[in-house]
């Protein structure tokens, strides 16, 4: 065989090994493209569920609410929790409101409550419910609601349901209505229990109050709905106030405006002697203290309820927690 030859055969067989070893990279390349791509498809990023409660239920939400406030009466049983479990509770809450709802469980669960995720069958919107896990003394301290589909904006408070009769369908229709809010429901009538132990307005040992303050201390602006009877005044179907402080936003002030302007006589705490103006309210005092938003609003019997004039109180209130989403 001549030297030519011999180098030609050479060169070929260099090139099918080279081209062979190239194909053999492309292909290894491609499948570790491949499983690359699958195993990240294989395997989400958990944080973003393990932030979600691990209880979910399907429910109707007034339902299960004003269910909850049907069965509480001044004969009941209360006793509100200890220093312990206030701070248990208080952090709960707080790790909830910070987002992290499996390190709220994780702190309430020894305390009887829990963090439960709702989806109303009427609207269609998710909620966070802090709720005790069964019979027992957690069972009366109270609830928790919070808007699960947007950002936190505002509270109503409901400290005296069934007591000042129909707030807390107030409270209900007003989470149902506007984005962004939490319901805070106080678990007991306000005279249930030994003296005024379940009158958390007055009292610091709650975990109604406690759970205002959580709110609070991350700029919650909220509002406290109250009611008083015939018998206290006819000259107003509504006081509002700001608690402990003497000055009102304008927010509060154009509450007041539309209050007014749907036919209700109003009295301002903010600018004339009223009654029932809550100074003595001890989450208005937190809120003065800690310069966070708060109202008091005492309503007339026909301005809760069904009647005309409880729409149009809902109306304004509805108003002035819309300017706070949008704040």
């Amino acid at each position: 065989m001549s030297p030519s030859h011999v180098h030609m055969r050479f060169t070929t067989y260099s090139v099918f090994t080279i081209t062979r070893q190239s194909r053999f990279v492309c292909v290894s390349v491609l499948l570790s493209v491949i499983l690359t791509l699958t195993g990240c498809q294989a395997t989400p990023d958990p944080s973003a569920e393990d932030s979600r409660p691990t209880a979910r239920e399907l429910v109707d939400l007034r339902g299960r609410i004003l269910s909850y406030t049907d069965e509480l009466s001044s004969a009941g049983p209360y006793a509100p929790p200890d220093d312990e479990q206030r701070a248990r509770l208080a952090e709960g809450v707080g790790s909830l409101l910070d987002g992290d709802a499996r390190e709220a469980e994780r702190l309430l669960s020894p305390v009887g409550l829990t963090v439960t995720r709702l989806t109303d069958t009427d609207s269609g919107r998710r909620y966070d419910e802090v709720a005790a896990t069964g019979p027992g003394a957690s069972d009366r301290w109270g609830r928790l609601y919070l808007n699960a589909d947007s950002r936190l904006r505002w509270s109503a408070q409901v400290p005296h349901p069934v007591s000042d009769r129909h707030t807390e369908d107030l409270g209900v229709r007003l989470l149902e209505g506007t984005p962004g809010g939490a319901l805070v429901l106080a678990g007991a009538h306000r005279r249930a229990g030994d003296g005024d132990a379940a009158d958390v307005a007055h009292r610091e040992d709650s975990a109604f109050h406690g759970i205002v303050l959580e709110l609070q201390k991350r700029g919650v602006p909220g509002i406290q709905l109250h009611g008083f009877a015939e018998s206290t005044t006819d000259d107003y179907d509504a006081v509002l106030s700001t608690g402990a402080s003497e000055t009102a936003s304008g927010e509060v002030s154009a509450l007041a405006d539309r209050l007014d302007a749907e036919g209700l006589r109003v009295c301002r705490g903010w600018s004339a002697r009223c009654p029932l103006e809550g100074t003595t309210n001890v989450q208005g005092r937190a809120a003065q203290r800690r310069h966070a938003t708060f109202v008091h609003l005492e309503l007339a019997p026909d301005a809760r309820g069904d009647g005309r004039d409880a729409d149009e109180a809902e109306d304004a209130v509805a108003g002035l927690l819309s300017a706070w989403a949008n704040d």
